[in-house]
Order: structure tokens, then C-alpha cells, then sequence
């Protein structure tokens, strides 16, 4: 295989990558809390790469690096459900998630039958202490900008909302759901924290953009596809000049 045919490979390879990411987006756009995924390109260069291929010189590769999430805000859309909240600013919702605490800003929320009231996902919500928060089926629900829970004119929990000193080290779980991985970057409490009631925070995918992202990477993907079949015909009609040259 020649370098043309390398280059081109590679190329695809990231393609196909950064197509798999614009799908899951726009599967995603009318998903509660969601925050988009995006690419980050680099260059790879084996060590031998100095060497070249039959003489030629030296290449390096495009590739993904790493895939990030972008966390800027979704906008907050009115639905009228008491069980529906949004953050207006930063923040997240903490949860109990299956191996440990999960954070979203999916406030899409649910009355499990044990009482605890928890996301869409069915992880119960955590309070700023940790536990978590028991509601009475039935009852009518208020939640303040502050993220007092109270029914009956009594408060029985508060949501708690914190932050991170950096988002880089969060690993999305799920669609909506992200885990720290580095036990260094502690969360926050923020600090005045604006809980709106009776809303929700859409996705924060650009789907006209993602959709024009989408068409130029599959053009992208053809002009490829065809680098590849011209390299092939190239190293065919040098095998037949060869081998006409030797008859």
C-alpha cells in the first residue's frame, strides 16, 4: 500500500469517527440535559515514519485524539410539569447512580415507587448532604429557586446543585449522565443556585449546524473512497508497465 492510499485510509478512519459522533448528536437533540460531543483532531507519526514507503518521504496521519463534551447551557423551554426542573446558570444535579454519584442537568424528574424522587434514568436525586429525597405521592410539589422541596407547606429536602473546577475529567455515562474521573477535581456547592420549576433544559446540539457538518464529512468520506480506488489503479498500471517493460 502506498502513501496515497495510507493518507487516505487514515483520513477515513477519522471520518468515520467524527460520523459516529454527528449521529449520536443529532439522535440526541431532543434530549433533556444533553450536551454535545465533539472531536478533537491530532497527528500521528510512527517512529518510523521517517523512512517512508518505496522511497517516498515520510507521513503523518490525521486521527481523534479524544472526543470532549461541550457544556455550554441548552435552552430552558417552559412545560408546566412540577416535576420538571431546569438550572438557570451552572451547576448539576447530583444522583445515585449504579456504581457511585453521577451528575446531569436532565431535570427531568419521576416519583420512584419508594418515594425518592429521582431523574428520568430512575437515579434517585442526592441532597447536599447525601441523602436522599422521600416525597408522598399524591401531594401537591413545590420547589423553590433554591431548590427547597416542600409539600404541604413543609420543606423535606433540598436539591443539591454543585460544580467542578474543571469539566474535562467528566466522562459522559449514558446520554445525559456524567462521572468525575479525577478524585482531585472536587465538587462545589454553587453558590446561589437558581432552580426554575415547571421547566426543562433542552439539548444543546446545533442541529443545523451538525446537519451541515454531517454532509460536508460525507463528502469528505467519497472524495476518500475515491483517493483510494485512483491509488489502486495507479499501482495496477505500474505492475503492467513493469511487466510490459520486461517482456
Amino acid at each position: 500500500m502506498d502513501n496515497l492510499a495510507i493518507a487516505a485510509v487514515g483520513g477515513l478512519r477519522s471520518r468515520m469517527q467524527s460520523l459516529d459522533l454527528l449521529a449520536n448528536n443529532l439522535a440526541n437533540s431532543a434530549t433533556s440535559g444533553y450536551k454535545s460531543d465533539r472531536e478533537f483532531y491530532g497527528i500521528y507519526a510512527a517512529e518510523d515514519s521517517g523512512n517512508g514507503i518505496d522511497g517516498g518521504a515520510g507521513m503523518a496521519l490525521p486521527v481523534v485524539e479524544k472526543q470532549w463534551s461541550d457544556f455550554s447551557p441548552g435552552v430552558i423551554q417552559t412545560t408546566g410539569n412540577p416535576l420538571d426542573v431546569a438550572i438557570d446558570g451552572k451547576g448539576f444535579l447530583t444522583v445515585t447512580g449504579p456504581q457511585g454519584p453521577l451528575y446531569t442537568r436532565n431535570g427531568n424528574l419521576k416519583i420512584l415507587p419508594a418515594g425518592e424522587l429521582a431523574t428520568s434514568d430512575g437515579y434517585p436525586l442526592q441532597t447536599p448532604g447525601g441523602t436522599t429525597i422521600r416525597v408522598t405521592a399524591g401531594q401537591q410539589i413545590n420547589i423553590t429557586k433554591e431548590g427547597n422541596v416542600q409539600q404541604d407547606g413543609q420543606t423535606i429536602g433540598q436539591i443539591g446543585l454543585i460544580t467542578f473546577p474543571s469539566t474535562e475529567p467528566l466522562q459522559k455515562v449514558g446520554s445525559s449522565n456524567f462521572r468525575n474521573t479525577d478524585p482531585n477535581n472536587l465538587p462545589v456547592p454553587v453558590n446561589n443556585p437558581v432552580v426554575e420549576q415547571g421547566k426543562i433544559e433542552g439539548s444543546n446540539v446545533p442541529v443545523a449546524y451538525s446537519a451541515m457538518r454531517l454532509v460536508a464529512i460525507m463528502r469528505q468520506f467519497e472524495m476518500l473512497q475515491k483517493a483510494i480506488g485512483i491509488s489502486g489503479e495507479m499501482d495496477t498500471k505500474s505492475i503492467q508497465e513493469v511487466a510490459r517493460v520486461g517482456s
